[in-house]
């Protein structure tokens, strides 16, 4: 009798043990295990709306376009939508959402005519969450962003400026706005978003560099649009610029924290902690874009990733010297002398490049003063009368200004370090 009662209870184990596995595999496939959509970002970008999801796993989807009227679908499986649906914007007039069967979210977009679409994901990172990207663009909205004509008196998007024999040509300053459409930047406590002030300041940078005769600047955004950190760079090289100038607002856990910094690249590590920390978040502004930051594309990797940048930084250091001594005299900076770090958007091996961090947008008096347009425009003259300094001393070759230097007799350039 005892061997038959443990010979029962052995296989009442077994059985429990195999009861418990299957009820683990069941719940592993099951459709009631859904991956989260934790966050929905939408802004324009050049060619139409840039949509990124994040989500808390991988997921399956399927992005279709359905006509009379034009909508876009995305369907995400097994998913459910813990976030608020954001506004529409100029292409997508309308959003909303619902579930399909077996656990799934339906996405439809309501757009203005015909669109096409494109969809991508991106995989957890150590400082990002999962992404599924979907692009929907407007026909010709490429096209015409490159061929459209401007006034060449106004700050304008980037463009091709100069060829490499012209002489007698303008010097040419690119003006990058940080930020933009889905990424925006740092806020203060009163709700001013980085990437309006900058924008705004950069406009009015880019005006006053225009009225400089021998100058022009072209600007890498000029609109609430997303742009990676790589393609400002590379737009500032199709314009053939002479100088790299991006404006941005800092912040910082600490309210008191006030001031303007101004920073170039380093290939030996940061200049201090904050400085790393800075270009850690700066760098991370891709990943709100739904880019991903290590890419393989050849092109791009020789452009980011090129070691012969010693001449460049040196440039770098002496203009971002002098519109740092500009900044000072109008109000606080925050450290007396240029920082270094490795800012992705500052990588250029044949264009002297600079971050001006123009204020704490952390700090209560400093997110006061970029909400007021007469402010934005003494951080922008202050800025420009640092790129002019430079320039008087570092005239590139074949330009205007370097022609008239010399018609002057004016005395040697100034050396860099």
């Amino acid at each position: 009798m005892m061997e038959k009662g443990f010979r029962g209870m052995n296989m009442a184990r077994k059985i429990a043990r195999l009861l418990a596995l299957l009820a683990i595999t069941a719940a592993a496939s099951s459709p009631l295990v859904a991956a989260e959509i934790r966050d929905v970002r939408i802004a324009a970008s050049e060619t139409g709306t840039r949509v990124v999801l994040e989500l808390s796993g991988p997921v399956k989807h399927n992005a279709f376009v359905l006509d009379d009227p034009a909508r876009v679908v995305l369907d995400v499986a097994k998913s459910s939508l813990r976030a608020d649906l954001p506004v529409a914007d100029a292409l997508v007039t309308a959003l909303r959402a619902g579930k399909l069967p077996h656990n799934g979210t339906r996405l439809v977009f309501e757009v203005k005519g015909p669109v096409t679409i494109q969809t991508s994901t991106l995989a957890a990172t150590r400082d990002s969450a999962e992404r599924l990207v979907l692009d929907i663009n407007a026909p010709g909205a490429a096209k015409l962003a490159k061929t459209v004509s401007v006034t060449p008196a106004a700050p304008v998007a980037i463009r091709p400026a100069h060829a490499p024999t012209e002489s007698g040509r303008d010097i040419i300053v690119a003006v990058d706005a940080g930020h933009g459409g889905v990424d925006p930047g740092a806020s203060g406590r009163r709700g001013t978003r980085e990437k309006d002030v900058v924008l705004e300041i950069a406009r009015a940078l880019a005006a006053r560099i225009n009225q400089e005769p021998g100058m022009k600047a072209v600007l890498t955004r000029d609109g609430d649009y997303f742009i990676s950190l790589r393609e400002r760079n590379l737009r500032a090289q199709k314009a053939r610029a002479d100088l790299f100038v991006s404006i941005h607002a800092d912040s910082i856990a600490n309210p008191d924290v006030s001031g303007s910094s101004v920073y170039v690249l380093s290939e030996r590590g940061a200049t201090n902690e904050q400085a790393r920390v800075l270009a850690e978040r700066e760098n991370a502004a891709d990943l709100l874009g739904g880019i991903e930051l290590d890419d393989k594309d050849p092109v791009l990797r020789g452009v980011l990733i090129d070691l012969s940048q010693t001449a460049s930084i040196s440039a770098s250091l002496v203009a971002a010297d002098n519109v740092l001594k500009s900044l000072d005299r109008i109000g606080e900076v925050r450290k007396p002398r240029v920082q270094q770090a490795g800012f992705v958007v500052l990588k250029s091996p044949a264009i002297p490049s600079m971050l001006v961090e123009t204020a704490f947008i952390s700090n209560r008096e400093d997110e006061r003063k970029l909400s007021q347009p007469a402010h934005r425009g003494k951080l922008a003259n202050a800025i420009f009368s640092g790129i002019e300094l430079y320039f008087q001393g570092n005239a590139p070759d074949g330009t205007r200004l370097a022609a008239a230097r010399r018609n002057a007799g004016a005395g040697p350039q100034v050396e860099l370090r």
